[in-house]
């Protein structure tokens, strides 16, 4: 059609000028309704059907704010703007937030922003809400979806509420959808319970992010098919490691051990580090329910109160947990790392192994750091070993920083929770040497198997991190050569290490946040590729992710293509067949990830505001983390949580939002809030309905209290003044002066 239709056409026109054989007419037709539902062509007035490209339309999902208007991210490059599209409440057209849509561009404004009128819904993406159940004056139900980016309310006929009551948290089907004259029609499915009831917020999360929860049954079957323990039959033509000192070292409260660690020295002085992974790619088999179930989730999801695991529990915490004192199945990747942290020689192998023990981090730090007596002696045999491994980390830590690796060591925020569910404490988590060491080893397998692959042309996929946009990076430099900085190169030369050495410029200096902060914003996101693009962040040519095949399927992907290059089962079929799939595989498993970290990210959010709640009218001290036109996001030193400094409540002046300074600025004060400055803060309100900590700055607060009783005592003084000449007033008087 781009080639030898140049205008929208019908079916018939089409079949003349395309020169459709008679026979495959009908397949044709069916052929082009594939390509109306997915977007690639458009169907107008008159059936004819059309080019999207050739008439300002473009294809994209639909995000709505909770003030009524959305974006389309199209899903191709927009011609003439930048961005997504923007589409104002009127012209949504009863799209609903995460519907896959049809936008038509109405105008392009100066500076680039696009607007547009959506057309048509291609595909719905919310068939299931969750959301407050309620009745109005008449006894009709209805449901206020959690979601606030839905912008209506969904109805609930009489005999479809399932035994909700007002005010409970429930799940809805959606039976109809909205039109421009009937709201949406739906079903309580699944009555959640009390919003306050412990547990109910994450199930709450859990079903507003669509994340699949229970196991199938056809995939719990397989697992306990495949039993608790490692057999005989399995170990058969491994290389065997059971002899090998190896532990695992995870946190205090896991559950499932994906990675164990093996190391000594040779003989010339080098290291000798094996890195053994959960060899889950030997159990799971491509196209089997326990692979199509781990795909369609992406990725497992942690909560502060529990996990949403990727594989059942008998695959996820038993056959496939590294358990120690058990025989179990790895793939394994041995490196020789040289003093000055080079890989001079890796080999890797299907292999099985016997945990002498599970350590944690904790432990492993006590005998280290802190030199137990009492670590130090229960650990006995395995020491030489962490004191071997905490000389490999600073050799491998020094190389990393010497190729300019980026290495962002902000504090994380660790949530402590009770047996309830209700929050005892925020602290910040500490990353102490155990944690460091475990994670330098496991950058080091991930190289080095994404170079062995790509050396291997073998279909796999790689975890990329593109270099940072050059707009953004300009819009970086302006703001921190207000602090006397640069990162000392072109923006088009710019080079990992530029920003690493501007890190270390910073470190320890009241500059250091800020400058952190943005920086982090100012990089792309990673994410996975079938094609390597290298790694900015970490100054690396090639990586992946190979070391958690147990929490995300990117990995289980690459266990794959591992095998597969080693026993010579890349056959041309296979690779074909691999190379089709990766491209989708990349952006299902990226979208996945996002997914999970939204909603980490806002159940974190939540149990946060919940923390908050009995704290209105006290003060902190925290960092501005976020400057925009309607106020400042405040981080809180105490309890790591972010709050709003709405601009309204800094009334002592009328401030101005300077975009590329990243600052509030007083019009006539010239008092300015740039990000990084630390204030002090009161906690003026916590709405537990939009999950948001309003803050007011202390010393506006204190200056307008001033300024309010300052115009109080101004007033009243010629009252008294007045009465004092005329006398008391009369009833009558007294009266009028009351109603004025």
């Amino acid at each position: 059609m781009r080639e030898r239709v140049h205008h929208p056409a019908g079916t018939r026109e089409l079949l003349q000028l395309l020169k459709i054989p008679r026979e495959e007419r009908a397949s044709f037709k069916r052929h082009l309704e594939s390509l109306v539902g997915s977007g690639d062509l458009i169907q107008i007035r008159g059936q004819r059907f059309g080019l999207p490209e050739k008439m300002d339309l473009y294809v994209g999902a639909l995000e709505t704010h909770p003030a009524g208007y959305g974006f389309v991210r199209p899903e191709r490059p927009l011609e003439g703007g930048s961005g997504d599209i923007y589409v104002a409440n009127p012209h949504l057209n009863e799209a609903m937030h995460g519907d896959r849509v049809v936008v038509r561009i109405e105008r392009i404004k100066d500076g680039g922003r696009v607007e547009g009128r959506i057309i048509r819904i291609l595909d719905r993406g919310n068939t299931w809400l969750v959301g407050r159940y309620d009745r109005n004056e008449d006894g009709m139900g209805f449901v206020v979806p959690f979601d606030r980016r839905v912008l209506m309310d969904v109805l609930i006929p009489p005999g479809q509420e399932s035994g909700a009551t007002p005010g409970e948290m429930v799940t809805i089907e959606l039976t109809r959808w909205p039109t421009s004259s009937r709201g949406a029609i739906g079903r309580v499915a699944d009555v959640l319970g009390d919003i306050d009831a412990p547990g109910v917020d994450t199930e709450i999360i859990i079903r507003k992010h669509g994340i699949p929860d229970a196991h199938s049954p056809q995939a719990v079957a397989e697992a306990v098919r495949l039993g608790g323990s490692v057999s005989e039959k399995d170990i058969r033509g491994r290389s065997d490691f059971r002899e090998q000192v190896t532990v695992t070292i995870d946190g205090e409260h896991a559950r499932d051990f994906d990675d164990a660690i093996t190391i000594e020295r040779l003989p010339g002085g080098n290291f000798w580090l094996g890195v053994h992974i959960a060899d889950v790619s030997h159990y799971v088999q491509e196209g089997s329910a326990l692979d199509r179930e781990a795909y369609d989730r992406g990725t497992s999801v942690y909560f502060p109160e529990r996990a949403v695991h990727m594989f059942p529990s008998e695959l996820a915490t038993g056959l496939c947990s590294l358990n120690p004192q058990v025989d179990r199945l790895v793939q394994s990747c041995f490196m020789e790392v040289t003093r000055r942290g080079e890989v001079v020689r890796s080999e890797f192998h299907d292999g099985v192994i016997n945990s002498n023990e599970r350590m944690t981090y904790t432990a492993v730090n006590g005998i280290l750091t802190d030199r137990d007596p009492e670590l130090i002696k229960r650990y006995e045999p395995l020491v030489p070993s962490f004191e071997l491994m905490r000389e490999l980390f600073h050799v491998l830590n020094d190389a990393r920083k010497r190729r300019g690796s980026i290495d962002f060591d902000l504090n994380e925020a660790e949530v402590i929770i009770d047996a309830g569910g209700v929050v005892e404490a925020i602290i910040a988590l500490q990353r102490n040497v155990a944690h460091r060491l475990i994670e330098e080893f496991m950058l080091l397998a991930n190289e080095t198997v994404a170079t062995h692959l790509e050396a291997q042309d073998a279909p796999a996929l790689y975890r990329i991190h593109e270099e940072p946009d050059v707009l953004k990076i300009a819009k970086f430099e302006d703001f921190i050569s207000g602090f006397g900085l640069s990162l000392g190169a072109s923006l088009t030369a710019l080079r990992p290490r530029h920003f690493q050495k501007l890190i270390e410029r910073i470190h320890g200096k009241p500059e250091e946040k800020p400058i952190a902060f943005l920086m982090l914003r100012t990089m792309q996101k990673a994410r996975y590729a079938p094609e390597n693009a290298g790694h900015f962040g970490l100054a690396a040519p090639s990586y992946t992710h190979f070391t958690s095949p147990i929490r995300r399927y990117p990995d289980l992907v690459v266990h794959r293509a591992l095998r597969a290059s080693r026993h010579g089962l890349l056959t041309a079929e296979r690779r074909e067949e691999w190379s089709e799939d990766l491209p989708e595989v990349a952006r299902h498993t990226s979208e996945m990830e996002r997914r999970a970290d939204d909603a980490e990210r806002e159940l974190l959010q939540w149990k946060k505001v919940k923390f908050m709640a009995d704290k209105v009218g006290d003060e902190f001290e925290g960092y501005v983390t976020g400057v925009a036109a309607f106020g400042l996001f405040i981080e809180l030193v105490e309890h790591y949580v972010e709050g709003l400094v709405h601009v309204s409540t800094m009334a002592d002046d009328y401030y101005r939002f300077i975009d590329t300074a990243h600052m509030l600025r007083g019009e006539n004060t010239q008092k300015t809030y740039r990000l990084g400055d630390k204030v002090k803060v009161q906690v003026v309100r916590v709405n537990m309905e939009v999950r948001q900590i309003d803050l007011g700055l202390v010393e506006i607060l204190n200056r307008l209290r001033q300024g309010e009783r300052g115009a109080r005592r101004s007033k009243a003084q010629p009252k008294r003044v007045e009465r004092k000449k005329k006398g008391r007033p009369g009833r009558n008087e007294r009266k009028k002066t009351k109603r004025r």
